[in-house]
């Protein structure tokens, strides 16, 4: 009796709608994947022939982008696997792996143009317009194709973002090809391609950013920014009958969208222990979001008071501490 662990819960988060969306996510990627990868080809042959800066960085997010898409649906790929004895979760967390990768790799390419653009400030060199405005065009509705395909996807999802902030790099970029294309052929101003590629490189290095710290915070097992340890803990203790103190809470997430919690539940004497585990489960999953829970009932001194550091200063304050100790 001292652990209860919500096995069917766990086994529902993998199935039901995140399957669903799972499945669907795993083949739009695919199709944004094959996309970007076929036009990908043509914008490095463009870029040379032309010699634009603007479509040569947009190829090299296009490139770097069909690898992180492919990267993308194998995670999804593997995400769909089921636990084994020595990954007991699965292989949910691959996929925030796999968004924190792709947070990396927009920042090297980013880094790379900004680098080349100086360059080309410094020693302009001849653009032909005509040609790169063609190509800068038929890579826009590629990109906005692949964008729309991967937009429908689930939003919750960092793999998902990862992927969607690849395309709508490739789509900003195509997009500043043109504008730097329409000026060349206007003005024959050619320091306008350097220029707007390192506008769309500055643009998203930020988003990235983004990208790369929840993914982080993920990995580091860190409370969802969507809940709060503990006013969950007090929302326990207050709400579920028989239920005297909760501490020792830590509460994650496995890949951005599927929340778990340990905690040890203090019991009044004379409580069931196994309706009042059972109670607190089904407050967390209705009230919190968390699908899965382990919860160990506790009646008297707590299991873990050989730590009496630990012991006093959770139990005088009747709630976990801000700064729990992790353990």
């Amino acid at each position: 009796m001292a652990h209860s662990h919500d096995h069917g819960s766990h086994a529902g988060h993998s199935h039901g709608a995140g399957h669903v969306h799972g499945s669907t996510d795993k083949k739009r990627v695919l199709i944004a994947a094959c996309l970007t990868a076929g036009f990908m080809v043509a914008e490095v042959l463009g870029g040379l022939l032309t010699g634009s800066l603007a479509l040569l960085a947009d190829a090299g997010h296009m490139l770097a982008d069909s690898i992180a898409l492919g990267l993308a649906w194998y995670a999804f790929h593997l995400g769909g696997r089921p636990a084994t004895v020595r990954l007991t979760y699965g292989f949910g967390r691959v996929k925030t792996l796999v968004a924190y990768t792709n947070g990396i790799a927009i920042f090297a390419i980013a880094l790379w143009i900004i680098y080349e653009a100086w360059g080309r400030l410094m020693t302009p060199a001849p653009v032909l317009g005509g040609p790169m405005l063609v190509v800068a065009v038929v890579g826009l509705a590629v990109n906005i194709a692949s964008f729309f395909v991967l937009h429908g996807g689930d939003r919750d999802s960092l793999n998902m973002r990862g992927a969607i902030l690849h395309v709508l790099g490739d789509l900003l970029g195509s997009a500043a090809a043109i504008v730097a294309a329409l000026v060349i052929l206007a003005t024959g101003w050619t320091p306008i391609d350097p220029i707007l590629s390192v506008l769309v490189s500055v643009l998203i290095l930020s988003t990235a950013w983004s990208l790369m710290r929840e993914a982080a915070h993920v990995l580091l097992e860190g409370v969802p920014a969507s809940l709060d340890r503990d006013l969950i803990a007090k929302d326990i203790a207050g709400t579920v009958k028989g239920v005297r103190e909760v501490h020792h809470m830590h509460v994650w997430s496995l890949d951005g969208s599927s929340n778990m919690a340990t905690l040890h539940a203090c019991l009044n004497d004379g409580v069931d222990a196994h309706q009042a585990v059972s109670a607190i489960k089904k407050r967390l999953a209705a009230e919190h979001g968390i699908s899965h829970a382990t919860v160990e009932p506790e009646f008297g001194q707590c299991a873990d008071s050989h730590d009496e550091h630990d012991h006093d200063h959770d139990h005088d304050h009747g709630a976990p501490p801000h700064h729990g100790h992790y353990h």
